[in-house]
């Protein structure tokens, strides 16, 4: 302390001051020495070459701009769903397009090194440009010297951990799920009914002491269908759904009550069925009234295997809807599998032809033998030429005879069923 005058002593056993020592100035000279060092980026120095290191992974791409081996810049970006649909090949292409047009401002002035873990894109220069990717990134290194050069994936690491982070936004590790709203109202029907109370209560101490029945995620299940209680409201909106809907076609009682029967259970479900679908107003103004065949049909026989033999019918005169005012309906003779196909009026048999193939050769290949009615489609001279080319049979049925082709007729009257349920209401739309 000699050399320290007086009042600057009292000050330093106070403690007012701050007394710079070896420590002191040791680790200061350090601190200088990582802020110009890894892993602090560095200032960019013109006078020294750069170089970018790419690479791809299947959700994102990463780059890293270097000289000298400092970094100075990196780049991470996630990839949309068209472009993780793309070969590895393209992915690394787009990661240099991406790295070139982000630090074009530093690699435009002299000559840069690319660095890539895919060896085939170092011949780049060398190779017949060939595919969109080779001329798009061609074009875009047009002007600047470059030179592309492989870089082992060990080796490639910056880049790799950036093209695998993509996302920096926060996470939260929770699950959220869809609970309907009338959910509720089925729990609310339990309510006010021991019998379904005492159920529950036996299924909450033991799953398996009620047979038949089981207690999951706060819901009541007959056989691994919903139980409803007794809510004659609920029970109409449930059977409302499932029939006049579109999904419902507003079938018949049978087809209603399976479709339900599969989902949900309860006390008389049945005969609430038969009784909603009685009353229904759009059933009973769209549904004409079957009378009784006439003796027994006569079908044709039944293929060995499916879409083998495949027939053909028009419905004509509907209201235009999209475009298209006819539907050609295709049932396989097995399966019984329909195709519903829109066309516009008036149509060619070329045009058939080509709606067949696109929308049913495609998905089942081509039949054995197509049967049809006389239409002028069926028998001209061009569909009967097209199809003897294919080795495909042509039956023509003689019209009104539904022992030949009974079940295209029939899909006919259940579509056109169908269609004027819910288009009644709407004719002019």
């Amino acid at each position: 302390m000699g050399g320290i005058s007086k009042p600057l002593t009292d000050l330093l056993k106070k403690g007012a001051l701050f007394i710079w020592t070896q420590g002191h100035d040791t680790a200061f000279q350090t601190l200088k020495s990582a802020l110009c060092s890894a892993p602090v980026l560095a200032v960019p120095d013109f006078t020294k070459p750069f170089c970018i290191e790419t690479d791809a992974c299947g959700i994102g791409v990463g780059a890293v701009l270097m000289q000298s081996g400092h970094p100075l810049a990196y780049l991470s970006k996630d990839l949309g769903p068209r472009s993780q649909d793309a070969c590895t090949y393209e992915k690394e292409y787009l990661a240099i397009l991406l790295a070139v047009d982000q630090w074009r401002a530093y690699l435009q002035h002299e000559e840069f090194h690319i660095y890539t873990d895919h060896k085939s894109l170092s011949l780049l220069s060398d190779q017949r440009l060939h595919t969109h990717w080779q001329k798009k990134v061609f074009t875009k290194l047009l002007g600047l010297q470059y030179k592309i050069v492989y870089k082992q994936g060990v080796d490639n690491r910056a880049a790799d951990a950036l093209s695998r982070n993509v996302s920096h936004s926060p996470s939260c590790a929770a699950i959220s799920y869809a609970s309907p709203q009338w959910l509720e109202d089925v729990v609310a029907s339990y309510e006010g009914y021991t019998h379904v109370q005492a159920i529950i209560a036996k299924l909450v101490v033991q799953s398996d002491v009620v047979p038949h029945f089981s207690w999951k995620a706060g819901l009541l299940r007959y056989k691994n269908r919903i139980w409803v209680g007794h809510n004659p409201v609920l029970h109409k909106k449930i059977i409302a759904a499932l029939h006049d809907s579109a999904v419902g076609g507003h079938s018949g009682v049978a087809v209603t009550y399976s479709r339900i029967k599969h989902l949900f259970a309860w006390t008389g479900l049945r005969n609430d069925v038969e009784q909603y679908v009685k009353a229904c107003v759009v059933c009973q103004q769209a549904k004409p009234d079957r009378a009784k065949l006439l003796g027994l049909l006569q079908p044709l026989p039944v293929p060995a295997a499916v879409w083998q033999v495949v027939s053909l019918d028009f419905i004509e005169a509907l209201p235009l809807s999209g475009g298209y005012n006819c539907i050609l309906v295709v049932v396989d003779f097995f399966s019984k599998y329909a195709h519903f196909l829109g066309l516009k009026h008036p149509f060619t048999a070329a045009t058939v032809a080509q709606k067949f193939l696109t929308e049913v050769y495609r998905l089942h290949g081509l039949p054995v033998a197509l049967v049809s009615d006389r239409d002028k489609i069926f028998t001209s001279k061009f569909w009967k030429e097209l199809f003897h080319l294919a080795d495909v049979q042509l039956r023509h049925i003689t019209a009104y005879h539904p022992q030949s082709d009974d079940h295209t007729e029939r899909l006919n009257q259940c579509l056109e069923t169908f269609l004027r349920c819910f288009v009644h209401s709407c004719p002019s739309k």
